[in-house]
């Protein structure tokens, strides 16, 4: 696949409705895009074996448990902690061949697994770490996929919440803290991750792509774009700079002020 291919492949996911958001595999895009000479047939290979193993396991166990057993017991699906800031803990092709990630990362494939086998399990956008919603009869449980997809306890929630510098009435509130977020979400949220890490290290050609991908995936949006534009003055590329703020503008009338203010300011610098 080329990098214009994988875009392609990304503007198709943006397209689909929520309900048919193709989650892993316009993840496998998102890599390829980053690096497009790799072969992304392992990784779905990886899937299909995670999918066998918990199809197996769902005979004897009860579904929390069969999901953590099989992706974190089974095939060793874990977050990696001596690592964490390491760029292929993002990217979807090197998370399956290493078995280490994100949470966010590392829940895409939770959730592809989940549902294959007829799971309902979905991402919860929870503060300052990704967390998934599965779906029982005892009522909706916590899995944190950075720790094998061990169960989260609600007193464990509140106490994360708090941390995170939440109030007590708000760290509380189960309701809130375990709502499910929209596939194409937990997508961006990878992506975001990626644009953070490359911003901070001044390695814009990389926030450049990653803010793409995720105007790509929600093309409704036009704060991509912006970040899109950051990037690009960032590289000294001001003509595509002023072209991607014209994009944000033209995608959101409320962006208009901010986006104005930054092509007067990059215009002065092309004078």
């Amino acid at each position: 696949m080329t990098r214009n291919e994988a875009e392609e492949a990304l503007a198709a996911a943006g397209a689909a409705p929520d309900e048919r958001f193709p989650l892993f595999e316009a993840s496998l895009s998102c890599a390829l895009h980053e690096d497009p000479t790799r072969d992304p047939g392992p990784a779905r290979a990886l899937l299909d074996e995670a999918e066998e193993r918990l199809r197996y396991r769902l005979k004897r166990e009860p579904a929390e448990d069969a999901l953590c057993e099989a992706l974190g017991g089974d095939l060793g699906l874990t977050g990696d902690l001596m690592t964490y800031e390491d760029p292929a803990n993002t990217d979807m092709i090197s998370v399956c061949a290493r078995r280490k990630g994100l949470p966010v990362s590392l829940g895409v494939i939770y959730l592809d697994v989940a549902r294959r086998c007829g799971l309902n399990v979905s991402g919860v956008d929870f503060p300052g770490h990704f967390l998934l919603r599965i779906e029982t009869d005892e009522g909706p449980m916590a899995l944190d996929p950075f720790a094998g997809g061990r169960i989260v306890m609600p007193s464990e929630l509140t106490r994360r919440a708090l941390q995170t510098g939440l109030p007590p009435d708000a760290a509380d509130r189960m309701d809130t803290l375990m709502a499910p977020v929209r596939d194409r979400q937990v997508a961006i949220r990878l992506q975001n991750n990626i644009f953070a890490r490359a911003i901070a290290i001044r390695d814009y050609p990389r926030a450049e792509r990653s803010a793409v991908r995720r105007a790509l995936l929600d093309p409704h949006d036009h704060r991509p774009w912006l970040d899109v534009a950051a990037a690009r003055e960032g590289q000294g590329a001001l003509a595509g700079a002023l072209e991607a703020l014209a994009r944000a503008q033209l995608l959101d009338g409320g962006a208009a002020i901010a986006a104005r203010a930054a092509r007067e300011r990059v215009r002065m610098r092309l004078n």
